[in-house]
């Protein structure tokens, strides 16, 4: 892929230029994908993980939203390897 990208670019391949721009935009992808990946598992939740948080203070749901957004960045991260 990174060859593709070099190419498209004008950059060499294994040059350092090639190696940044396919980590930024692996980095890019892999940070919205797990942002959608919260957003879904947030409309599947049947309550208000904002309220229950910020309001009620509820730090088993914040440790949940945690759980949920490192299991996420991993499948992201296993997905994009």
């Amino acid at each position: 892929m990174n060859v593709l990208l070099a190419g498209n670019f004008g950059l060499e391949e294994g040059s350092l230029g090639a190696a940044l721009l396919g980590s930024v935009l692996f980095g890019t992808i892999g940070i919205v994908m797990t942002i959608v990946g919260f957003k879904l598992f947030d409309l599947f939740i049947k309550f208000d993980l904002e309220a229950e948080i910020a309001e009620k203070q509820n730090v088993a749901v914040a440790i949940l939203c945690g759980a949920a957004i490192l299991g996420i960045a991993i499948i992201m991260t296993a997905a994009i390897i």
